[in-house]
């Protein structure tokens, strides 16, 4: 079988068959174009393949059968240039303070605007909740029922009487 036909019979793409080939290394057939060519136990292993990946099991985590992978070990490679690293590392902790420098000082700033804001809003408060006392003191007085009116009060000075005129003299004793 070709990798097309295959592909269909597990119900996987041809690229995937590829791929699962290449990865794991499978020892498969190729004719004279270079495509593969699938045998039945090829295919038998291609299918125990699908089912382990349906299965949850990771491509890299699976073996060809009969073949144990061993497990890759990493080594990790001696510091060769101390000073370098040293000078490296010295350098990023120069960056981070400054950089937490630089976060204070906008916070900081920050924190003053805040403030000057606050303490204009509430001086605006302030101006207002007085406009608003004095309004309401006049709307009081425009709404209260009639005040009696205060007494007139005269001067207590001497005060100059009008000299009746003659007619009106004359008048009042009849």
């Amino acid at each position: 079988m070709n990798t097309s036909e295959v592909a269909k019979l597990l119900g996987v793409s041809a690229s995937t068959i590829q791929r699962w080939v290449k990865q794991l290394e499978l020892p498969m057939e190729k004719n004279e174009r270079g495509h593969y060519h699938f045998s039945s136990e090829d295919i038998h292993q291609l299918k125990e393949i699908h089912e382990k990946l349906q299965a949850g099991t990771l491509l890299h985590e699976i073996s060809p059968v009969g073949e144990k992978k061993s497990i890759r070990k990493g080594t990790v490679k001696a510091v060769e240039n101390d000073k370098a690293m040293e000078k490296l590392f010295e350098k990023v902790r120069e960056l981070e303070l400054s950089l937490h420098a630089k976060a204070d000082s906008v916070a900081s700033y920050q924190l003053l605007q805040h403030r000057r804001e606050i303490e204009e809003l509430q001086d605006q408060v302030k101006k207002l909740t007085q406009k608003m006392e004095h309004l309401q003191g006049q709307l009081n007085e425009l709404t209260s029922p009639f005040q009696t009116e205060k007494p007139i009060v005269f001067d207590q000075t001497k005060a100059k009487r009008k000299k009746k005129n003659f007619m009106s003299s004359l008048l009042s004793f009849l």
